[in-house]
């Protein structure tokens, strides 16, 4: 959500945010690194059959995303939008990516290796279309976030969204599943999110509820889009199993579906919490540092670790890393929010001004007959 805009805040769903990436940090740290990433001195598999299910904090995330992104769009233009997008997002990224790149060249000798070329392709968040990996690979879903964030600015540019909502909603879950029941495509996963379209479309049907509409259409879509979402979260199964030999509940999946994205529709009825505010302000703003901090970076420092008191050094590492993630917020991410969104916003206000006063010119050099 824009911080700038003091009016944007859902302090119940700055908690959720810490709450899914706990679950995100639960995932990776219990379940994921040993099983899947051949980080065996990540020491906490007592948790596992919990921590298994954590992943779902990520589809969690993008139906925040739906809500958060509604809301920031109302009352900007395309352009403002992205900017207040880009500086939100990228140079957050970029000192995190660096951060992470650097303790892998650093320490991850005999586990992990990175090279410059990965360091430049990862400049541009989608690495693997420039052949080269990610420098952590939970950057995946800040890829399919960007997308879904150009969509959404395109729709604006062609007066849609959000003005045709309801028919943006009903194309889009229609490739959703003509996707995943026929060709299942790549290209149409990637361009059209459509393994986690349902969630983003249940946040967007949260925020038109937010908004006050209550006509029968907003139900009817919210179920397709909440059977959409579990029908999702249960396709993805099939690959975690082949990647960590591992087996999942179904029913536990839908259940936590369910009571994920009711809590998120909750969050957005609870006007007050009873913490201070710097505090909820916190748990939000520490959220997307920590996402990208935590996993290889934490890896990298265990796998650099001797062994023997493991468990200790896993619960060291997940604090320190909250606690990295809290300076990256609070003395990095918001003071350059704020810079960039200005400068990029003043040479956007000077190209307008630019192309208004060229027009005028026009038409005084050539009046219409």
């Amino acid at each position: 959500m824009d911080r700038n805009r003091t009016d944007s805040r859902v302090p119940a769903l700055d908690l959720l945010r810490l709450a899914a990436v706990g679950a995100v940090v639960l995932y990776h740290y219990g379940f994921w690194g040993p099983t899947a990433h051949n980080v065996p001195q990540v020491a906490l598999p007592a948790l596992a059959p919990i921590a298994q299910y954590g992943f779902l904090g990520v589809p969690v995330f993008f139906a925040i995303s739906g809500f958060v992104i509604a809301y920031s769009a109302e009352g900007r233009t395309p352009v403002s939008f992205a900017i207040a997008r880009f500086s939100r997002i990228y140079p957050t990224f970029i000192l995190c990516m660096t951060l992470t790149f650097a303790a892998i060249a650093l320490f991850g000798a005999g586990h992990f290796h990175v090279m410059a070329a990965q360091w430049l392709a990862n400049l541009f968040i989608a690495a693997p279309m420039l052949g080269q990996p990610y420098v952590d690979t939970s950057y995946w879903s800040l890829v399919i976030e960007v997308v879904f964030y150009a969509w959404v600015a395109a729709l604006m540019a062609f007066g849609l969204f959000p003005r045709r909502l309801d028919a943006i909603i009903v194309v889009w879950l229609a490739i959703t599943f003509a996707n995943e029941l026929t060709i299942d495509a790549p290209i149409f996963e990637k361009l059209f999110m459509a393994d986690d379209s349902g969630f983003f479309v249940v946040g967007l049907l949260i925020y038109q509820h937010y908004r006050g509409r209550r006509d029968a259409r907003l139900w009817v879509l919210s179920a397709l889009a909440l059977g959409t979402a579990i029908f999702q979260a249960l396709h993805k199964l099939e690959r975690l199993g082949v990647h960590t030999g591992s087996s999942f509940d179904p029913a536990i999946v839908a259940a936590i579906c369910v009571v994920s994205l009711g809590l998120v529709f909750l969050a957005t009825r609870i006007k007050h919490v009873p913490l201070p505010g710097a505090i909820v302000l916190a748990a939000g703003g520490v959220t997307y540092p920590l996402y990208l901090l935590h996993m290889q970076l934490g890896y990298v420092l265990l796998a650099a670790m001797p062994a023997g008191h493991m468990v200790l050094a896993t619960i060291a590492v997940i604090a320190g890393t909250v606690l990295l993630a809290f300076l990256v917020w609070r003395v990095f991410e918001q003071p350059m929010d704020r810079m960039v969104r200005l400068k990029l916003n003043g040479f956007a206000d000077k190209a307008y001004r630019h192309q208004a006063l060229t027009t005028i010119r026009l038409r005084v050099a050539d009046p219409p007959p």
